[in-house]
């Protein structure tokens, strides 16, 4: 008798959570297929709670649903996936502008700001994020996630990578600035030797990152063939450590490189992606494409600094901005694959997250390509292939939309009116 209860109530319990979920229907006016390139008029996606049912022509929509969303004016598209960004950093373009971060403002306070930068993001119609480190503020980007998953606050999806990682004196506030006899916070994990980087490795992943980054070079330069180097930060042993140490805890890491000097050694140490690049060569763009390894190019921040909108860096700025289209050619015609990355907060958090689209577009990719780069690309650099960045069924229902076509204008993604993400509607105009 107490066993036939138990099953009772267990089937009852079933039965109220079966009843419990929430079935929506959202019906598209147009509806990218970002796989296929294919646009299609008046379709219906059904959602159940946070995940994708099916998609179905309006005409033959007949299911009993909670509630029916009106996007029928609308172009319908995946959420968008940013990944690069730095939630913990508010605008650090000018090394005035990043001590005052690290020396005037708590970490509790630079966490209340980056809960602000989620909303923003979330906002502009990305839905997920990898987040390149907090620059000096510790783990506080799992919090911020944490807040995220648990409904406490706003925010896409996040891939957090803590601290990041370099060498001692490589990553400075600048001593030219402030007495050294002070022992002035860092905006990175340093290390000295390859016990010392395996150590940094297994911290940060023990404190939650899910990726680790590292700073492969610095002192960036061009020569007079047009080419650029740079110093590389950490000797074979110190690189090939982090590497070994992420990819046996079966993570990944991201590697800030400029040029060849850091490229080719984080690619040979195993990351999964290159930030910036600004100054690859055919060899480095080659490398990559064979072994797999992504590429976040970062444009409108360089832009940014390169048109004199910032204090200092703006010489190497613009020359790597010279060499961008004929970069970004290399790397496309070598067949990198190109994951969508801006490094905002880099830049302030008022600017536009979508704007390296245009860019992209502008230097060889058509529109199509551009938003493949926030979605199905970016999606598989994450590991989400299927889940994130497409709308198909199973896919989470992270969906945005936007009023007019992005594939006849890309700018259109930096005015997303409507945000769907996990089911829930966070924007809607």
């Amino acid at each position: 008798m107490l066993k036939k209860n138990l099953l009772l109530l267990v089937a009852l319990l079933f039965t109220g959570l079966a009843f419990s979920q929430r079935t929506t229907a959202i019906q598209c006016g147009k509806l990218l297929d970002v796989k296929t390139g294919t646009v299609s008029d008046n379709q219906v996606i059904v959602v159940r709670d946070n995940i994708i049912q099916k998609i179905v022509p309006k005409a033959d929509f007949k299911d009993k649903v909670d509630s029916i969303i009106n996007l029928s004016n609308y172009f319908v598209l995946p959420g968008l996936i940013d990944c690069h960004t730095h939630v913990l950093l508010q605008g650090d373009i000018t090394s005035d502008d990043y001590a005052a971060q690290l020396l005037k403002e708590s970490i509790p306070y630079r966490t209340l700001r980056a809960a602000r930068s989620a909303a923003i993001a979330l906002n502009n119609g990305f839905t997920t994020i990898r987040d390149l480190e907090t620059e000096g503020a510790m783990y506080a980007d799992v919090d911020v996630k944490k807040a995220i998953n648990n409904g406490v606050i706003p925010g896409p999806r996040m891939f957090v990578a803590t601290r990041a990682i370099n060498t001692v004196g490589h990553y400075p506030i600048s001593p030219k600035e402030y007495n050294w006899e002070l022992d002035l916070p860092k905006g990175i994990q340093e290390v000295n030797g390859a016990d010392d980087a395996r150590k940094a490795v297994r911290e940060q992943l023990a404190h939650g990152a899910d990726w680790i980054k590292i700073y492969a070079d610095r002192g960036y330069y061009q020569l007079p063939d047009g080419s650029f180097r740079s110093l590389p930060n950490f000797t074979k042993e110190e690189i090939e450590a982090i590497g070994d140490e992420t990819l046996k805890s079966r993570k990944n890491f991201a590697a800030h490189a400029m040029t060849r000097d850091g490229i080719l050694a984080a690619i040979a140490a195993g990351c999964r992606s290159i930030e910036h690049g600004s100054g690859m060569d055919e060899e480095c763009a080659k490398t990559m494409a064979e072994k797999g390894v992504y590429w976040c190019p970062t444009i409108f921040v360089n832009d940014y600094v390169a048109d004199g909108r910032a204090k200092e860096g703006s010489m190497i700025n613009q020359q790597f901005r010279a060499a961008a289209p004929k970069i970004f050619q290399t790397a496309l015609k070598a067949g990198v694959k190109i994951a969508y990355g801006t490094d905002i907060g880099g830049y302030d958090w008022n600017l536009p997250e979508a704007k390296d689209f245009e860019f992209m577009v502008k230097y060889g990719l058509t529109p199509l390509q551009a938003i493949q780069t926030a979605t199905t690309t970016a999606a598989e650099l994450l590991q989400q292939d299927g889940k994130i960045g497409v709308i198909a069924p199973g896919a989470y229902a992270d969906i945005i939309a936007v009023k007019g076509s992005p594939l006849s204008n890309i700018q259109l993604l930096e005015q997303v009116q409507w945000v769907m993400k996990d089911g829930k509607i966070w924007k809607s105009q």
